[in-house]
């Protein structure tokens, strides 16, 4: 059982697609959520207008634009990030990895101080949720591929910014999902609010 949803609450539908079933069951844990009595931020990969390209690395500096501000915003407020995205080729889309590229920037999401190789996390004392929709069922992600997303998605991307996951999930196969078989998502979606 997890515990009751935190009070600030952001929940990120991460598919470049509004009319996708992850944008379905995002919009369903940010309702569960506010039903629990938490503040919420729903917000839309699909909607959102920034360059995914982190053209200069971290050689110089490139300004966000709003939608990328927005997010920033919205990480730095939340108690809790609540994620929903597909997983394409093994990984996250483009676009949401470039949201990850644009934002998880050194000074914004991370720092090094000193001669440390290991960073300070300045999203600490945040937590992470994570439901990821696939077509390769959940059983070979972890025999076959050793779960290589969700391994770099917890350890080198959230945990390393401080963001600590305290659930993630895949759910599938969706291509040959029955009626039920999607409720069962929903209701996972729903258990990612508390």
């Amino acid at each position: 059982m997890m515990a009751a949803p935190s009070s600030r609450v952001l929940v990120l539908d991460g598919h470049p697609d509004g009319t996708s079933l992850c944008s379905a069951l995002a919009s369903a844990a940010a309702e569960t959520a506010r039903a629990r009595g938490a503040e919420v931020k729903l917000l839309h990969l699909s909607a959102m207008q920034f360059d995914p390209n982190l053209a200069h690395g971290y050689k110089q500096r490139q300004d966000h634009e709003p939608d990328l501000q927005l997010f920033l915003d919205a990480v730095r407020w939340c108690d809790t990030l609540i994620l929903v995205h597909p997983l394409w080729w093994g990984a996250a889309p483009a676009k949401l990895k470039g949201l990850i590229d644009r934002v998880f920037l050194p000074g914004i999401a991370f720092a090094y101080e000193g001669d440390g190789h290991f960073p300070k996390k300045l999203f600490e004392g945040r937590t992470a949720r994570v439901l990821i929709t696939a077509d390769t069922p959940p059983w070979y992600l972890w025999l076959g591929y050793r779960n290589g997303w969700l391994n770099v998605l917890r350890r080198q991307i959230l945990d390393f910014v401080g963001l600590k996951v305290t659930h993630m999930k895949v759910v599938g196969t969706i291509r040959d999902a029955t009626p039920a078989r999607i409720e069962s998502f929903f209701a996972e979606a729903r258990k990612l609010a508390g």
